[in-house]
């Protein structure tokens, strides 16, 4: 097993770290929509933090040579589920024309008081091929 801490992504708020791979997947904590350069959440709707969840999961799996495209699975978690089809709609975007394995579900709170979460699996396809 192997920790990834990515540089681009915001910190780790606890004694965790941004990913772990295992054989050919890398495993991504969970993001929220906490600005990296800032340390905070700074947009107040489910659109602006969903954008910047996934630019945050897009920078840890950078840092191991692989794009939003190598999504195999996501699970996301919303602090109130009638953000689900504004979160959809960016979420698509973002992925633009992906479509990985999801679940979606609606949880009490999350850090920050952050309105979406997104944790990922992705696969290191180019491992599958190399003996």
């Amino acid at each position: 097993m192997k920790k990834i801490v990515a540089d681009g992504a915001p910190k780790a708020l606890g004694p965790y770290v941004s990913a772990v791979r295992t054989g050919n997947l890398i495993f991504c904590s969970g993001q929220t929509g906490i600005n990296p350069e800032t340390g905070r959440v700074e947009k107040t709707c489910v659109e602006g933090q969903t954008k910047q969840v996934m630019r945050n999961l897009k920078a840890v799996l950078e840092s191991q040579g692989l794009t939003l495209q190598d999504i195999v699975k996501c699970n996301v978690y919303l602090s109130d589920m009638a953000n689900f089809e504004k979160m959809n709609i960016v979420y698509g975007e973002m992925l633009e024309g992906h479509t990985p394995a999801r679940t979606t579900v609606a949880v009490a709170g999350l850090p920050l008081n952050a309105l979406v979460e997104i944790e990922c699996i992705a696969e290191l396809k180019w491992l599958l091929y190399s003996f």
